[in-house]
């Protein structure tokens, strides 16, 4: 005689199962199957790795059931872990040499599963001008107007397929990259530090940050101000927002000044807020910062400070508090430890959502846990590591010969899996510099810097039919 538990007392314990669990627990039984396929327990786990499946419908993302979307955007998430170095298309794009250039995608952050496979990039192709390109075919597809003096910063809003600038005079302008002209100008007193579009649950803005500490919170698409703080005494070295975009964490590399994380709807909803709600991390001379993915609260900080220059890690998790009639946010720290005995010290970091950081000294890749167990190790004797691109699914590593490593995160464990390294196709005469290599589902790119001759965008683009 069988035995059937009641399907709610079995949603509630499937509830606590992972994707991989749930699918061997479907094949126990018809009955089984039926209540581990349910859109409760696949909605959740799609919200707890996409945010955006929050506020999105099936109709939108192209698929019948949550089970179904939870499986493709995994499978297309891994798509270049399964590719091999055969399965790339290598493409250059000139730009004007003697600058600076910088690259975002503007395409990776579509929302449906009927999304194109292809991959747009908005670069800095000239001292005055941006424009955009399908890297797969190595094809312009716009060009903004000359402006009237140079580009300073560049980012993207790929949701809106959106394009932002700062010039050296100030001025910030949106682009739709459709038409010829801006969509908004505004302009500051002071000249930009940094420049981060997002688009948060109020909507999409723009943050800015100015060499005298001021933060500035810009409505897309006209532009028009929200709020703005000053956040430090002086420019603002780094500005990081949370997976979520619920938090904003701004950085200052100066001895006696401390990070501080605000709370990104305080400076947004300026009606609801007497004042920005925002605390300091008790973290000094912080070098690295990185918002744990897949989990909204959690941040890991890096420092390199003291006579020795001892490397620290930190990781804290920010919370929310009332006291009396306000609110307050305070950062909690879970977890801290050195980086010693090694020969070399870390310049990058990045975290894994299953909280791993992964750090890289000259010549080695490096895991701990939070609390600094020692988990893995990649040794390189020839090349040297240049910067590390460290996203949910994927760490590329750029080496300073031009070459890449790909690894994956392992589904079921704490550690990485090399899939494999893409050779530097050029060869250049004297040494170049790298703007930060950036990857998405079907491909990856890096601007070469390379003084007075040309600069290239180098891209490796996964042929259609092999993903």
């Amino acid at each position: 005689m069988e035995f059937y538990l009641p399907c709610e007392l079995l949603l509630e314990i499937f509830s606590y199962l992972d994707a991989f669990s749930l699918l061997q627990v479907s094949q126990v039984n018809k009955y089984w199957s039926a209540i581990a396929s349910s859109d409760i327990l696949w909605k959740k786990l799609c919200v707890k790795r996409w945010f955006f499946c929050d506020s999105v419908t099936l109709q939108l993302l192209g698929t019948e059931t949550w089970k179904q979307f939870f499986l493709y955007q995994t499978w297309q998430e891994h798509t270049k872990s399964r590719a091999k170095p055969e399965d790339f298309t290598y493409k250059e794009i000139r730009v004007e040499s003697g600058i600076w250039g910088s690259a975002c995608y503007l395409s990776g952050c579509g929302l449906t599963r009927l999304r194109q496979d292809r991959s747009v990039a908005c670069i800095v192709s000239s001292v005055t001008k941006i424009s955009t390109w399908d890297i797969h075919e190595g094809v312009m597809t716009w060009e903004s107007p000359e402006q009237p003096t140079y580009i300073k910063l560049l980012t993207t809003l790929p949701e809106m397929h959106i394009a932002v600038t700062v010039d050296i005079d100030h001025t910030i302008k949106l682009w739709d990259c459709h038409n010829r002209d801006a969509l908004a100008t505004s302009k500051l007193l002071f000249p930009c530090e940094s420049l981060n579009a997002v688009f948060a649950k109020d909507g999409p803005i723009v943050l800015v940050t100015d060499i005298e500490g001021g933060l500035y919170s810009f409505r897309v698409p006209n532009l028009h101000l929200i709020s703005k703080v000053h956040v430090f005494q002086f420019g603002i070295d780094e500005l990081y927002c949370s997976p979520q975009k619920k938090w904003v964490f701004l950085n200052k590399r100066h001895p006696h000044m401390l990070p501080k994380v605000y709370l990104l709807s305080s400076l947004l909803r300026t009606s609801e807020f007497s004042a920005p709600v925002s605390t300091s991390l008790s973290f000094s001379l912080c070098q690295r910062a990185f918002w744990t993915p897949r989990r909204e609260d959690r941040i890991t900080l890096m420092s390199r400070c003291g006579p020795k220059k001892v490397t620290q890690f930190a990781t804290f998790d920010m919370k929310l508090e009332e006291m009396g009639n306000q609110i307050i946010v305070k950062g909690h720290l879970v977890a801290s430890f050195a980086f010693q005995g090694y020969e070399d010290s870390p310049e990058w970091m990045g975290v894994s959502d299953k909280n791993v950081i992964v750090c890289s000294t000259v010549s080695s890749l490096l895991l701990f846990s939070m609390e600094g167990c020692h988990l893995q190790r990649f040794q390189y004797d020839t090349e040297e590591i240049l910067s590390l691109w460290v996203d949910p699914v994927h760490v590329v590593v750029t080496f300073i010969d031009g070459s890449l490593e790909v690894y994956t995160w392992e589904e079921r464990s704490l550690l990485l899996r090399r899939c494999y390294q893409l050779p530097n196709r050029r060869h250049w005469a004297v040494p170049c510099l790298y703007d930060k290599t950036s990857c998405d589902d079907v491909s990856i790119i890096r601007m070469m810097i390379n003084g007075h001759t040309p600069n290239y965008l180098m891209a490796y683009t996964l042929n259609i039919c092999s993903s």
